[in-house]
């Protein structure tokens, strides 16, 4: 009878032991299965090429499948708010870009909140390129500051949509120039630079991976990079920056950064963001990557305590350029 009910309580031990212990080991395991990574925009656009690239690096660092999920809609909001549902396992991980900091001041509601997020650490930056339809008579940037003082209410800026990189910069162009240029709002990228190059549109401010292809065709006009060096891309490499023709205060790169849904488990953060590292290492990545004028990042930016302290001063400085732009959320 002792001996039967020592058993007993030996197999319930083990029983209870390997129920606390199996998550531990579930997480000491990750990944186990393919892991999703979300990216709130349509397929072909330069978020959705920067994630694959990255989803291809982080395979080989991981060891597992790693599948790009489109999920767009209504500013990338859609897409954040899967992510911030989704399960805390490390299994599905969001790809955005500076949208994420400035959805807050365009939207009323999102779905979501950024607290809802893990930051695992920034990816790389892009400038933007301000380009112009060929018709355009100004050939330079002091040009065409005169154009527009004399011509502002008369010329339209094309964006991809309310949100967007090229809203964004749009916005911080007008703000600079203190102009009252049309803004001219498209569902996407390839239309607006469709009718760029079709002269239906006069001016465009659109992320260097989109407009390198057309201003190298010499199918736009282009005016200025956004960064604060010149590109290295040979095709953008005689075009001068802001600051070298006169506005100084004109900087906007386009970034993009990984994130999980609050409360990943530490370890697994801790993995993913080894992973990230070792994945911005890549050389294969790093040449993709710069073939498009963006720069990988390589300082404490992506650790995730870096990655947020940069997030908030985004989200500081462009509720204040909406703001300013007297933009009401939406």
């Amino acid at each position: 009878m002792w001996i039967k009910q020592a058993a007993v309580r030996a197999a319930t031990f083990c029983l209870v032991s390997g129920f606390f212990l199996a998550p531990s080991l579930a997480r000491a395991e990750y990944p186990e299965k393919p892991v999703t990574l979300v990216v709130p925009f349509v397929a072909g656009g330069p978020s959705d090429k920067i994630a694959r690239d990255v989803a291809e690096s982080l395979r080989k660092t991981l060891g597992t499948t790693v599948v790009v999920e489109n999920t767009a809609g209504a500013g990338g909001t859609i897409g954040t708010a899967r992510v911030a549902r989704a399960n805390p396992d490390g299994y599905t991980l969001l790809v955005h870009h500076i949208g994420l900091a400035t959805a807050p001041a365009l939207y009323k509601k999102l779905g979501y909140k950024n607290s809802d997020l893990e930051f695992l650490g920034l990816i790389n930056e892009a400038p933007s390129t301000l380009i112009g339809k060929l018709a355009l008579p100004p050939n330079n940037v002091a040009e065409l500051r005169k154009f527009i003082a004399a011509n502002g209410g008369k010329l339209n800026l094309a964006n991809a949509g309310v949100g967007s990189a090229s809203h964004l910069c749009s916005l911080l162009l007008q703000s600079t120039l203190k102009s009252d240029m049309t803004f001219v709002p498209y569902k996407g990228t390839a239309p607006a630079m469709s009718d760029i190059m079709g002269g239906q549109v006069d001016l465009m401010c659109e992320q260097a991976t989109n407009s390198t292809p057309q201003i190298e065709a010499k199918k736009v006009k282009a005016y200025g990079v956004t960064s604060p060096q010149r590109s290295t891309v040979p095709a953008l490499a005689s075009i001068p920056t802001f600051s070298e023709s006169g506005l100084p205060g004109f900087n906007f790169t386009v970034w993009h950064g990984l994130y999980a849904p609050k409360g990943t488990p530490p370890a697994v953060l801790e993995k993913i963001n080894k992973a990230l590292r070792a994945a911005l290492k890549d050389p294969a990545l790093i040449k993709r990557e710069e073939a498009l004028g963006i720069t990988v990042v390589a300082d404490d930016r992506l650790s995730p305590a870096g990655h947020k302290r940069f997030f908030d001063d985004e989200v500081n400085r462009w509720t204040k350029v909406i703001k300013d732009a007297g933009i009401q959320p939406e």
